[in-house]
């Protein structure tokens, strides 16, 4: 899931104050959707007042399509601290707009054709958002500029769990798939969840998931024993890992991270080809010319050559991995194909 920003780099959101507690779940699946509308109304006002020029240099806006607080958020101000540290732009903002997924921020940025001084920060839980919403605007009718960084998943269990590695896991998963809830920060790690269980041998409209509202929920879950198991954000669950409360049984990905970050083998190591990560990305509006892509390139690359995007990625255990031209094409073709298999597994 998306992990959150430290308190003292949090930005106020360019989005009304939220809805009242008690009507939160409700709010997440329809009424959600209603105030996502108005509150990306008011903020594509923000992108175009912003973006009159033509100057990338002069003046940038990078959309997050999220709340302030969160992995898209962390990205985007990330980018405008080291923008600001080394006169990359003589100015960014950020601007917020959260809603239906990404897909309220994606639609408005779509409609900003030729506006080169727009950045929108994307990702999977983007682009699984337009298929799981059926939206009317693709993730690749905005200008997709680059991938930057990946976040893995760790499977974890509490402490006491008497499941000590991952086969043990899904050994009890596979003989009384039922009995195994599962839970995790959002629709990134369900999906992960899902992958799993098919590679696992394991029919993933069998199984139990039960979200959570964030690492902390995913946390609590797993220690008062609602859930045995889930996939949690690296930036979530370390520091739980680190202290002891929860065991990693194996991180979602191709090769380990450092052993300080997360010591454990990966998926594919322990025979489970289980890899999607929850990457981040730069798009730019639709209409724009060779010559501003080339220069949004260079924007990208100095910014990602700073220190500050260094510590970044210790900070929220990203791991690099740039991507861009035809390369960057062929694999958002090729993830926009998996994650509709693993939606049409789960019968959504």
């Amino acid at each position: 899931m998306d992990a959150p920003l430290p308190a003292s780099d949090a930005q106020p959101s360019a989005s009304p104050n939220p809805p009242a507690p008690g009507r939160r779940t409700a709010l997440k699946v329809f009424g959600g959707l209603v105030a996502a509308g108005t509150i990306g109304t008011a903020s594509a006002g923000s992108i175009s007042s912003s973006s009159g020029g033509d100057d990338v240099r002069a003046s940038l806006t990078i959309v997050a399509p999220a709340a302030a607080g969160g992995g898209w958020d962390a990205v985007a101000r990330s980018m405008q601290l080291a923008q600001r540290a080394h006169s990359i732009t003589n100015t960014t903002q950020v601007v917020n707009m959260p809603g239906a997924g990404g897909t309220i921020a994606l639609t408005n940025v779509a409609s900003l054709e030729g506006h080169a001084n727009t950045l929108l920060v994307g990702g999977t839980g983007l682009l699984a958002a337009t298929i799981q919403f059926r939206s009317a605007v693709a993730f690749t009718d905005v200008t997709p500029l680059s991938l930057l960084v990946e976040e893995y998943d760790a499977i974890v269990v509490p402490a006491d769990s008497p499941y000590q590695d991952l086969e043990s896991l899904l050994e009890a998963w596979r003989a009384d798939t039922g009995s195994i809830p599962w839970t995790g920060g959002g629709s990134f790690d369900q999906l992960v969840v899902t992958d799993l269980a098919i590679k696992a041998g394991i029919e993933a409209a069998d199984l139990t998931y039960i979200s959570s509202d964030g690492g902390g929920e995913v946390t609590q879950a797993l220690l008062n024993g609602t859930v045995q198991a889930a996939a949690s954000g690296l930036p979530d669950c370390r520091d739980q890992v680190d202290s002891g409360r929860l065991r990693a049984l194996a991180l979602v990905a191709t090769d380990r991270v450092p052993a300080d970050v997360l010591d454990a083998p990966t998926t594919v190591e322990l025979g489970y080809d289980v890899t999607l990560a929850n990457w981040r990305s730069i798009s730019a509006p639709p209409g724009i010319d060779e010559e501003e892509i080339a220069t949004l390139g260079d924007v990208i690359a100095e910014t990602i050559a700073t220190p500050e995007w260094e510590e970044a990625i210790a900070r929220y255990a990203w791991t690099p991995n740039v991507m861009t031209g035809e390369e960057l094409t062929t694999f958002l073709v090729e993830q926009t194909e998996q994650i509709r298999s693993l939606y049409q597994e789960m019968g959504s």
